[in-house]
């Protein structure tokens, strides 16, 4: 891998973030809505339960942590979807750069942006609403890192699946984290859910997350099998997701489908 050419990828995402205000202001803006929202809601929740419950740390904290990983998802799928916007795609690949290169500028450029707005959250969730990372434990680090992998292997997939479906099927890639979200159990235990949505919430590393932060909360401490089995996931779909991307470049590659690349099309 020429570490060059991957420079490259997020020298080009720099330039044309540098140069549009509009690209800029999302990095920032939703976030420290979504915090704020949530924070005045946690205020309020905590105005009505029960003295000495602390909703600050569950749900706003719930909200950063999966506002995080859709800043990640994002990240690559915003910066793909550059290329595809622009019909500079097939320029990109007409350079010696190959494919794994490519996505690793992708996921270097995700882990600039999300580093932005995670700063941001933080710092708008502890200043405003008092909220102490410090009651998480030490395993706030390797779940930001299991939220940050799953993040990174969701944005690699949606990027395939526009790559095989085209253009217009990025509305198939926006909803993602909504529609995974009632099955990671972000606000609430996985014994929440029927039998059926655990089973699905149980191959999402996500849940693991949340159900470890939530243990942590609560003075359980911290569970090193919820940790380990989010960790395996992450890194395992984090490759297949990979393998995917780059089965369905050689796929558009072979059947000439990037040649009939068009922004209108979805075949």
């Amino acid at each position: 891998m020429r570490w060059r050419r991957m420079g490259a990828i997020m020298l080009r995402q720099f330039y044309i973030l540098r140069g549009s205000f509009s690209r800029v202001l999302p990095l920032f803006t939703w976030v420290g809505i979504d915090i704020v929202l949530w924070g005045f809601i946690s205020r309020y929740l905590n105005s009505v339960a029960t003295p000495g419950f602390n909703f600050v740390p569950r749900l706003l904290g719930a909200v950063l942590l999966w506002d995080f990983l859709s800043r990640v998802m994002q990240g690559v799928t915003m910066a793909f979807f550059e290329d595809v916007w622009s019909r500079n795609f097939l320029n990109v690949f007409a350079t010696p750069i190959t494919v794994g290169e490519y996505v690793a500028g992708l996921v270097a450029w995700s882990v600039l942006t999300s580093a932005i707005g995670l700063i941001v959250m933080m710092g708008v969730a502890t200043v405003v609403f008092g909220l102490s990372f410090a009651s998480y434990g030490w395993t706030l680090l390797p779940y930001l890192m299991i939220l940050f992998l799953f993040g990174i292997a969701l944005g690699i997939f949606a990027s395939a699946a526009v790559l095989r479906l085209g253009p217009a099927a990025e509305w198939f890639v926006w909803p993602i984290p909504a529609v995974l979200s009632p099955f990671a159990g972000v606000f609430y235990p996985l014994a929440t859910l029927p039998a059926w949505m655990r089973g699905i919430g149980r191959l999402i590393p996500a849940s693991y997350v949340f159900e470890g932060m939530r243990g942590a909360l609560s003075g359980r401490g911290a569970s090193a099998m919820l940790l380990g089995w989010g960790l395996v996931l992450s890194i395992a779909y984090v490759l297949l997701a990979s393998l995917f991307f780059s089965a369905v470049f050689r796929y558009a590659v072979r059947t000439g489908l990037m040649a009939r690349y068009s922004a209108e099309s979805v075949s």
